[in-house]
């Protein structure tokens, strides 16, 4: 996506620069749209690489002291946990947060859960929470 997102970025800032060259006012509207929603997008995509290697980080991070995240998950034959079992398991992951408020992996072990549960959303939100506190311990 990132090197599609660049290629992207090339041609359309080549075309901008023709269009605000022509010294017509609505061109030159149109080209500074052309570099400024792109300049929009790249910020989006790196707010998400960044958000992925952070998350992969704490991860592994949580695996080498702990074991693998949601080892104790029966799993499917894809190797995601099971639904029912990440759904019982959940309640447990929710007590340790409201325990442990301000520790990252009671968080991310939420977020899992999340992920696990189907919850994308509160997913991503509980893994965030995890990088904030993670970065504000370090």
């Amino acid at each position: 996506m990132a090197a599609l997102l660049g290629i992207y970025l090339v041609l359309v800032g080549w075309r901008a620069v023709q269009l605000v060259a022509t010294g017509e006012p609505v061109a030159i509207g149109m080209g500074v749209a052309l570099v400024v929603l792109p300049v929009i997008a790249v910020w989006f995509v790196g707010r998400e690489i960044i958000f992925g290697m952070s998350s992969t980080r704490l991860v592994r991070r949580l695996e080498a002291e702990e074991g693998p995240a949601l080892a104790d998950l029966p799993r499917l034959p894809s190797g995601r946990p099971e639904r029912a079992a990440s759904d019982a398991a959940f309640p447990a992951r929710r007590a340790d947060v409201e325990e442990h408020p301000d520790d990252w992996r009671a968080w991310l072990r939420l977020g899992l859960a999340y992920d696990a549960s189907g919850d994308r959303r509160r997913a991503r939100a509980a893994v965030r929470r995890a990088i904030q506190l993670d970065r504000a311990s370090a």
